[in-house]
């Protein structure tokens, strides 16, 4: 074996750990070239039942008749409401957790409820309230229509939401944790695989 290998073996450079891409101050996409910055969110503009068109209102806006779509409310022919939540999944070794912004149904009386406490941030009914998650997300089994309870959180969060169907595997993953590797593989689903040349 001639010196330059074992040299290279043994004090050339390694490619960063998962752990290491999701605890650095910064790592390069190889995807959309953007450098991001240790762990990020990943986050669905509006409920998958939405059309085609993105242009957000503000929320103080909403209008519950006909169609409408801000970063938190959106109401489809007047009839369906929705909120935007938080699904938070643990990742092994990672102090903070990953979050995917989804989108969760409400009946109209809890879509109210949550509406008259938005703006302070205290609710007079903290649920669970019964919801019917409104996103398919790449890298699980389907998870649009599944059954969920949304938990509404105090100081303007936007609500916690956890499935019904703890058998599933992201019910799962909320509750074991997913491995910094399987992180990885998610953000390489929605286009944002690390450069680790």
């Amino acid at each position: 074996m001639s010196g330059g290998g074992l040299f290279g073996k043994l004090f050339g450079r390694r490619k960063p750990s998962a752990l290491q891409l999701l605890q650095s101050a910064h790592w390069k996409c190889a995807s959309c070239d953007v450098e991001h910055e240790g762990m990020f969110d990943i986050g669905a503009l509006a409920p998958d039942h939405w059309g085609d068109a993105e242009q957000l209102e503000p929320n103080s806006a909403l209008r519950l008749d006909g169609d409408f779509l801000s970063e938190d409310f959106c109401v489809i022919d007047g009839q369906h409401f929705f909120v935007r939540c938080v699904f938070d999944i643990p990742v092994h070794g990672m102090p903070e957790k990953f979050g995917y912004g989804v989108w969760s149904t409400l009946s109209r009386e809890n879509f109210d409820r949550y509406v008259e406490g938005f703006d302070d941030g205290k609710y007079s009914d903290m649920g669970p309230w019964w919801g019917w998650f409104s996103n398919s997300l790449k890298g699980f089994p389907e998870t649009i229509n599944q059954g969920c309870w949304v938990h509404p959180q105090l100081g303007r969060q936007r609500p916690a939401i956890s499935l019904d169907n703890e058998d599933h595997e992201l019910a799962k993953a909320q509750q074991d944790g997913i491995s910094p590797e399987r992180l990885l593989e998610l953000y390489t689903e929605y286009g944002h695989a690390p450069d680790v040349s």
